[in-house]
C-alpha cells in the first residue's frame, strides 16, 4: 500500500471505534475507487492534498485536481497547489470563477452557501470537459461541529466528501498525511479570505487584497498559525495561543502596527486570546449556533 504501514495500538474514535487508522484509510481507498474517475476539489490544504494522494493510490483511472483562481485565495496558496500536485503526480487544472456575485458581496450569514454553489457549479462544469461526472472534496469529520452553510451546496449539487463520510478528522488526517510524506501533515488551517471580514459587512477586491498583504506580512516575520479580521478600518490580529509571547516587544510590536498601517488599515489590534477558527461566527445569533448542513 505504497508508504502506508500499520500503526500498532492506535484505533480511531467515533462511531468505528474499532478500526485503527490503517482500517480507516483502507476503507477509504476502497470508497475512492468505487466511484470510477473523479476530480478534487483541490486547495493545497491538509484534508484535499491527503485525498488527491489518496484517490491516486485508489484509481487505478487517473484523477485530476481542480483549483480555483480568485482573489478569495491568496496567490502563496495556488502556488503551493501547483508544487503540490507536481510532487503527487496528479493531472492539475486550475480555473476561475466569478465570486463576488452582489449576493456574496452582500456578505450574509449564509455566504459560504452563495460561494460554494459558483464554485462546486464551475468545478463540476471543468470536470465535464474531462468526461467526469464525480467531484470529491476535503471536507472531514470535525466539519459537522461547526458552523457550515456550504456543506448545503455540496449536498444540493451532489459533491461527495469522502473523508467525512469515512468518518476521518483532522488529527487522524495529519497523522495519516505524515506515515505518506506529505509536506502539508503540519500545514496551518486555511480559510478563504472572506472568512475575515464579519457577516453583514460588504466584501470587495480592496478589502480582500490588504487582508492578503497583511497575513503574509505576518507570514514573513515567522507566525505560523495566523488571521487578519478586518473590522472597518481596524486589522484584529489573531496568532495561535503559543505565539502570542513573540508580539510583546517593542520592536516587534512598532514593526507589525508600522507594516499593516503602510498596507492601508488605520489601526492595528492583538486578540488576546489568539487565533480560534471560526472565530467570526461569534457573531451569528444564537438560534444559528448549532446548525449544521
Amino acid at each position: 500500500m505504497g508508504n502506508f504501514h500499520r500503526l500498532s495500538g492506535y484505533c480511531a474514535g467515533g462511531e468505528a471505534g474499532r478500526m485503527t487508522i490503517q482500517d480507516k484509510y483502507n476503507k477509504l481507498l476502497e470508497h475512492i475507487s468505487a466511484y470510477g474517475r473523479v476530480a478534487i476539489a483541490f486547495s493545497g490544504g491538509v484534508d484535499s492534498t491527503f485525498l488527491c494522494r489518496a484517490a491516486m493510490e485508489a484509481s487505478c483511472l487517473r484523477p485530476i485536481a481542480i483549483s480555483l483562481i480568485s482573489p478569495f485565495i491568496p496567490q502563496r496558496e495556488v502556488e503551493e497547489a501547483k508544487d503540490l500536485a507536481k510532487k503527487i503526480g496528479i493531472e492539475h487544472v486550475c480555473i476561475q470563477a466569478k465570486l463576488l456575485s452582489e449576493t456574496v458581496a452582500a456578505n450574509p450569514k449564509d455566504r459560504c452557501y452563495h460561494c460554494k454553489t459558483i464554485v462546486f457549479t464551475a468545478l463540476l462544469q471543468t470536470a465535464a470537459d474531462y468526461g467526469i461526472d464525480t467531484i470529491l472534496d476535503g471536507s472531514n469529520a470535525d466539519d459537522r461541529y461547526d458552523y457550515r452553510p456550504g456543506m448545503r451546496a455540496l449536498a444540493e449539487l451532489g459533491i461527495h466528501s469522502p473523508l467525512l463520510e469515512i468518518g476521518l478528522d483532522k488529527n487522524e488526517i495529519r497523522e495519516l498525511s505524515k506515515i505518506l510524506h506529505l509536506p502539508t501533515w503540519d500545514k496551518p488551517s486555511f480559510a478563504c479570505l472572506a472568512s475575515r471580514i464579519p457577516y453583514g459587512d460588504r466584501i470587495d477586491t480592496e478589502k480582500l487584497k490588504k487582508i492578503e498583504e497583511a497575513e503574509a506580512f505576518l507570514r514573513k516575520i515567522g507566525f505560523h498559525q495566523y488571521r487578519v479580521r478586518v473590522h472597518g478600518d481596524i486589522a484584529r490580529i489573531e496568532v495561535a495561543p503559543d505565539e502570542r509571547l513573540q508580539f510583546f516587544n517593542e520592536e516587534r510590536l512598532d514593526e507589525i502596527s508600522t507594516a499593516l498601517k503602510r498596507i492601508g488599515f488605520l489601526y492595528v489590534a492583538f486578540e488576546l486570546s489568539g487565533y480560534r477558527s471560526g472565530s467570526m461566527n461569534r457573531t451569528i445569533d444564537n438560534e444559528h449556533d448549532n446548525i449544521k448542513y
